[in-house]
């Protein structure tokens, strides 16, 4: 494990903040899990909110449409990681209008199942997206998830790899011909096949993150890298698409997410979630440029 990177907090006392979202403006947009809340942060300090969908915000890209998407699990007590259930915690998929912070669920059922506990997502090239279900925890059971394929225009949704409990982080690679999904329990890094008619078992392990860790959300680089939040100890543990990994480590037994923006795209923006902190650093090498942040 390398030593510590220097970073700057630029956003504080956010309600566990996950999901950051880098715009153009150059603010970056991040959910609040623990405040039902979706926050603009400015980089110097202000804050704004967008919206308040209420449950638990937790990932979140832009659309082809402009809008934000956001996976909001139901709500979660962060003392306990028992969800939420009953009227307002529902697992949803959402779209926020961001001029207007306007709220519209647009999914809330796959077939004749509800969702559980939404998490992250990426959109591709098509403007369609993948998406995670990490399941709710409650009374000691945990739902089952996995991982979704939807299409913008609320008309199709398919369980792509379901029976899962612990899908988290999910991201394309350059080329758009792998999709990376992190599983957090079991620390491990698997690739799919971009195909929402694909059989499940044509998955992949791309490597397993060493020691008493969980993972959870994830960032690419322009070449090829992947860059994911490792819980616990508090890192970014980098894999090669070969398996090959390097970590650097944060003050957060939450560290939970990373993007990427700036002119050169060498500027990180990583989520310390229990403390509440946005912070930023510069990278090593370039992120990918998401297909509709621009």
């Amino acid at each position: 494990m390398q030593s510590e990177i220097d970073y700057q907090v630029i956003a504080d006392g956010l309600g566990f903040p996950e999901g950051p979202v880098v715009m153009a403006d150059g603010s970056i947009i991040v959910v609040e899990l623990a405040a039902g809340r979706v926050t603009r942060c400015w980089g110097d300090g202000r804050k704004e909110t967008v919206a308040e969908p209420g449950g638990g915000p937790n990932g979140a890209a832009i659309g082809p449409d402009g809008a934000l998407w956001v996976c909001n699990n139901g709500g979660v007590d962060l003392s306990t990681l028992q969800s939420g259930r009953g009227p307002g915690h529902e697992g949803r998929i959402e779209r926020i209008d961001l001029g207007t912070g306007k709220v519209e669920r647009v999914y809330e059922r796959w077939d004749k199942f509800p969702l559980s506990g939404p998490n992250d997502i990426v959109f591709d090239k098509d403007g369609n997206f993948w998406f995670t279900d990490l399941a709710k925890t409650y009374d000691n059971v945990h739902e089952m998830g996995g991982l979704f394929y939807a299409r913008v225009d609320g008309s199709a949704i398919k369980a792509v790899h379901h029976g899962i409990v612990s899908y988290n982080g999910v991201a394309l690679s350059p080329d758009q011909k792998t999709l990376y999904v992190a599983d957090t329990y079991t620390a491990r890094l698997l690739a799919f096949d971009p195909d929402p008619d694909a059989h499940p078992d044509t998955r992949r392990l791309i490597g397993t993150v060493p020691g008493l860790v969980s993972v959870d959300s994830m960032a690419v680089t322009a070449a090829g890298n992947i860059c994911l939040a490792t819980l616990h100890h508090g890192a970014i543990t980098t894999f090669t698409p070969e398996g090959a990994l390097s970590s650097i480590p944060f003050p957060d037994e939450y560290t939970t997410n990373i993007a990427f923006g700036g002119d050169d795209m060498r500027t990180a923006y990583i989520t310390l979630s229990t403390a509440g902190q946005l912070v930023r650093a510069s990278w090593a090498e370039p992120g990918l440029k998401l297909n509709f942040n621009a």
